[in-house]
């Protein structure tokens, strides 16, 4: 049985990538291929550790935010009550990517105790369905069950309690926007309630402005007919915006339809460019580390002018030239990204070992909880930035080792041999 031969390029590239340090030049040259390796294997690691720590703060706060934010929510334009609730209920359960649904009412008030006010987004909420829509609700379900219809009681942001200086007990008034006319004028719609608790959902945009009541004491202060809207959950959050379409095509009446997407549209656009604009700096990185091979393997083509054009006057071709140096280059490249690839998923898989350890190394805290919204430093590894990240390295590497490699191939055999 004859055993396959390997292509004499792939073996002189393989023995070109490994030569030893038999001269000093020859030292030098190996010393600049490990740098260039050892460059492209630390901005490809750097590349995934950086964007796997994106991909879990995006991840955590995404998460603290639909514990308070339901997936899809339905409403009626201009803030009017619901024509139907009921209807509009029935069809949305329909939709079969519907687990959960829930009518709500949504007004902007102001919150007052003393002197102190605050602006407030105020939600009436039906307690007992309030839990299939939002995390928040299902895991508080004791604390909102104290919001029974007719008490006008309140379950405030912990934030926001804390701001206006008030617990369990206190009372607190709301005042509508839309006021009542008088014989003096407009007065403000007043309201005292009373605080059955605070909640705390880790985001600070509501913890410090949500205001929780039952949705019938919301409608007689707001003097609404029946709730504002619906709010839905669906089993896969990520078809949010397909689900939305499917429901603008099936629900009757004139109503607008709002993703969880759509709610913080600014954040999450913030979140992605600078995720780009991450992802561009660092593959600078590796951009330098690919090019060094250029100098690697110029140094490696006049090193080994004599090698070529001996290879020449044996029949060699010149695209059998520059095929050596290319895999000499390539394999750099594949060699220092791999290297890379493990590096930074050991890190970023890890990642909730090791900076805790550094911490305690250097007794310093990198997200101190009383100032940052996380306090642990999240990772999440996505394939979808790993193989774009493998791909641009190798990428990289083989075109740094187009030139040096079509130089060797127009080395002339004689001009090298007499100068040897």
């Amino acid at each position: 049985m004859q055993i396959p031969s390997i292509p004499y390029e792939l073996a002189l590239g393989w023995r070109y990538t490994r030569a030893g340090r038999a001269t000093r030049r020859n030292g030098f040259i190996s010393f600049i291929s490990g740098v260039s390796m050892l460059g492209i294997a630390l901005g490809v690691a750097a590349l995934i550790i950086v964007l796997s720590v994106m991909n879990g703060f995006q991840k955590d706060v995404r998460d603290r935010m639909l514990s308070v934010v339901s997936h899809i929510e339905i409403f009626a334009p201009r803030g009017a009550a619901l024509a139907d609730p009921a209807l509009t209920l029935a069809q949305a359960r329909q939709n079969v990517n519907v687990i959960g649904a829930a009518p709500f009412v949504s007004a902007q008030a102001l919150l007052a105790r003393g002197e102190d006010m605050k602006g407030a987004l105020v939600r009436g909420i039906d307690p007992a369905l309030e839990g299939a829509v939002t995390d928040l609700a299902a895991s508080n379900a004791r604390l909102l069950g104290r919001l029974v219809p007719g008490q006008f009681r309140v379950v405030l942001g912990s934030v926001l309690a804390r701001d206006l200086g008030v617990g369990v007990g206190d009372a607190v008034t709301l005042i509508a926007p839309a006021g009542q006319l008088t014989p003096a004028g407009v007065v403000p719609r007043l309201k005292q309630m009373t605080v059955a608790g605070m909640f705390d959902s880790g985001h600070y945009e509501y913890d410090s402005a949500l205001v929780l009541l039952h949705h019938q004491d919301a409608q007689r202060i707001l003097r609404l007919e029946g709730p504002t809207g619906v709010r839905l959950k669906l089993r896969d959050l990520h078809q949010a915006h397909a689900v939305a379409g499917e429901l603008a095509q099936t629900l009757s009446g004139a109503l607008l339809i709002r993703d969880w997407t759509q709610q913080n549209r600014t954040w999450f656009a913030a979140v992605q460019l600078e995720k780009r604009m991450m992802f561009i700096i660092l593959t600078l990185i590796v951009a330098v580390a690919a090019f060094n091979l250029v100098s690697t393997l110029v140094m490696t083509v006049t090193d080994k002018r004599a090698d070529i054009a001996i290879l020449r006057t044996l029949g060699a071709s010149p695209k059998s030239i520059m095929g050596i140096f290319v895999v000499q280059g390539a394999l750099v490249g594949v060699i220092g990204t791999l290297i890379g690839l493990a590096l930074g998923l050991g890190i970023a898989l890890h990642i909730d070992v090791i900076v805790p350890a550094i911490e305690q190394a250097l007794n310093a805290r990198f997200l101190p909880q009383d100032i940052y919204l996380i306090s642990k430093m999240p990772s999440e590894p996505q394939s979808g930035d790993i193989v774009p990240i493998a791909a641009i390295a190798l990428a990289l590497s083989f075109v740094a080792t187009l030139y040096p490699s079509w130089r060797a191939s127009r080395v002339n055999p004689a001009e090298a041999l007499r100068h040897e």
